[in-house]
């Protein structure tokens, strides 16, 4: 798995990600994007912001990067970084497919992403991320996996997902929404010719959200990689807006 470079490096955030919903694109939820973005938010100035902050997260030891179909020009945004710095190779570059961005670079729109975890939509984006990243890309997951979605059950999706691990590609699921531990159960039982087909699950667990736990401890009891995501909880865990005894921890600590 690529995940198991980054257990090669020295540094002590080896196993820090940087995700790139924040500044993929203009409107997001997270907390205090004011503050870290530049007030005019065109494609160049949040290219920009992005190479800067993939700089700082590597020179710090980061070594996994995270994008997405839906985070607006994410994966374009570190494609470009990843072709102007060719000598860096010791990276994991995810991606994640299964919703569409709609909202067209703009901060008003009635929805800025559709789901869609049809074969078709696997097709279609796996193409699109192919044409950006290409063989840089180590792994492709479904994203925001819920107990309903047709991507759970459907065998002829499960077959192509296959192949494309078959091919070196490590193949995964995230999960979002209050049942995040039975979309994780039910990913772990789905196999193809007997073998598991999901190598990583990256769902949202932090200091306010821990619901997941139960079902991330069996699957990582199973062999799959957890990722988490959100561990600031969009913010919501920093600074001004923490909660008071999140406050008092860090400031006993030395952290506040």
């Amino acid at each position: 798995m690529p995940f198991a470079r980054l257990a090669a490096a020295t540094t002590p955030t080896c196993h820090f990600g940087l995700g790139l919903a924040a500044v993929g694109r203009p409107g997001y939820i997270n907390l205090g994007r004011e503050r870290d973005l530049p007030a005019d938010r065109t494609v160049d100035a949040l290219r920009t912001r992005t190479h800067e902050l993939l700089e700082a997260a590597y020179a710090q030891g980061v070594r996994y990067f995270d994008a997405a179909r839906s985070y607006g020009r994410s994966e374009e945004f570190l494609a470009d970084w990843l072709r102007a710095r060719p000598e860096i190779g010791d990276v994991v570059i995810g991606s994640k497919w299964g919703y569409t961005y709609t909202a067209d670079w703009t901060t008003d729109a009635e929805r800025h992403e559709v789901k869609d975890h049809s074969l078709a939509a696997y097709e279609r984006q796996r193409a699109e991320t192919a044409q950006l990243i290409g063989d840089r890309l180590d792994l492709y997951q479904i994203h925001s996996l819920t107990p309903d979605s047709p991507a759970l059950t459907d065998k002829e999706l499960h077959a192509r997902l296959a192949e494309a691990a078959a091919s070196g590609l490590t193949v995964g699921f995230s999960t979002s929404g209050p049942a995040q531990a039975d979309a994780i159960r039910a990913a772990l039982e789905v196999t193809v010719d007997g073998e598991p087909l999901f190598r990583t699950v990256q769902s949202t667990y932090n200091a306010l959200e821990t619901s997941a736990a139960p079902a991330l401890a069996e699957a990582h009891d199973a062999g799959l990689t957890v990722i988490v995501k959100e561990g600031m909880a969009n913010g919501r865990l920093a600074e001004p807006h923490a909660p008071d005894a999140l406050k008092a921890v860090a400031a006993e600590t030395g952290l506040g």
